[in-house]
């Protein structure tokens, strides 16, 4: 057997198993960790949720239709509803989520609420219920849509395309609030149920800052779907 016909076969054999390799595991992985399987906003957060948000980021009648089957109310913005500046393309205004906000309307665009949805439905509500045992009321903000610049830049904000949320706290059921700058890093049930949110949320956002960013995050968190990848 000669060496050309040698190698052909172990390509062969390679390809092979990178094929069973692949029908494996989008047979047997679960859905939130098989970039191969459609995303589902109620899935739990995985290993590819991340990946499949930044698919749904270009595809803007698929993150649609996901926000219809999650069953999120919005209406849809028109496409002149921003300016030259900061367009609002494919943008929404929030109607109804799993949580009121406290800033409404929000606009932002689909993909930003697609994360967002997930965001609420797999870190806050249950970190709320196992860590304070009180459901979440109300999610408060500073807003989303804002035409303006990263603060001390001349470059344009995340908030400026509609493609980011400021979280300054939480309002619990049982009346207590959850607050970013007093409760960030404090040693009680509220200090970690922020910190389960911030983590959270680094999953699912393309940035996320918090108060150990700098000082122009100290009372909120900044999450974005945009172009950079931060955790801080």
């Amino acid at each position: 057997m000669n060496n050309t016909l040698v190698r052909t076969i172990k390509q062969i054999g390679v390809i092979a198993a990178v094929i069973l390799a692949i029908v494996v595991a989008n047979r047997f992985l679960p859905p939130q960790h098989n970039p191969l399987r459609p995303i589902n906003l109620d899935d739990p957060i995985g290993v590819a949720t991340h990946f499949k948000l930044a698919r749904v980021k270009s595809d803007a009648p698929l993150c649609y239709r996901l926000l219809d089957k999650a069953g999120v109310a919005y209406t849809r913005l028109p496409s002149d509803a921003g300016t030259e500046r900061c367009p609002l393309n494919e943008g929404l205004v929030l109607n109804q989520s799993l949580f009121p906000y406290s800033l409404a309307p929000l606009r932002m665009t689909c993909h930003q609420t697609a994360a967002l949805y997930i965001l609420e439905g797999q870190v806050i509500a249950p970190a709320a219920e196992r860590l304070l045992g009180s459901p979440v009321d109300e999610i408060l903000t500073y807003g989303s849509f804002s035409c303006r610049n990263i603060a001390g830049t001349d470059r344009l904000s995340e908030h400026g395309r509609a493609n980011a949320i400021d979280i300054k706290g939480f309002r619990l059921e049982d009346g207590r609030l959850i607050d970013v700058r007093k409760n960030w890093r404090e040693d009680s049930d509220l200090g970690e149920f922020l910190a389960e949110v911030h983590d959270g949320a680094c999953r699912l956002f393309s940035v996320t800052l918090g108060p150990d960013y700098n000082a122009a995050h100290a009372d909120h968190f900044h999450l974005d779907m945009g172009g950079s990848s931060i955790c801080r």
